[in-house]
């Protein structure tokens, strides 16, 4: 899936998806990452869902985005409530979709300059 060119004032933009790569800029990933438009984290553990642990989701209280949006890789899949309750007790949106579903939402609220994060799980 290639995605249409936004232009957004962030750094990092998904240009295109498929099951086990992603396109960020001019680069292509083959592992899970953390995204906002301001930061690119290519070192996220979690390959697949069930490998997520709270643990993984601690960058995002220091990230303080206003939603996260969970890619949960090609199949939509739910995680306990306790993996990411604690950042939505603290204000934080959580959003699980797709990790296609998520690359497109990512897409459209950085276009609207939104302080958005995505953590999508490639696999």
């Amino acid at each position: 899936m290639t995605l249409t060119l936004n232009e957004h004032s962030g750094k990092y933009q998904i240009r295109s998806y498929q099951a086990g790569i992603i396109q960020i800029n001019d680069k292509t990933f083959t592992q899970s990452i953390i995204l906002t438009p301001q930061t690119l984290i290519t070192d996220w553990p979690p390959q697949t869902l069930i490998e997520l642990t709270t643990t993984h989701l601690t960058i995002f209280s220091t990230l303080r985005p206003s939603i996260l949006l969970i890619g949960t890789g090609s199949t939509l899949q739910f995680p306990r409530m306790s993996l990411y309750g604690e950042l939505i007790n603290a204000g934080i949106g959580v959003e699980i979709m797709t990790t296609s579903a998520a690359c497109r939402t990512y897409n459209a609220l950085a276009s609207e300059n939104r302080h958005v994060a995505a953590a999508l799980i490639i696999k």
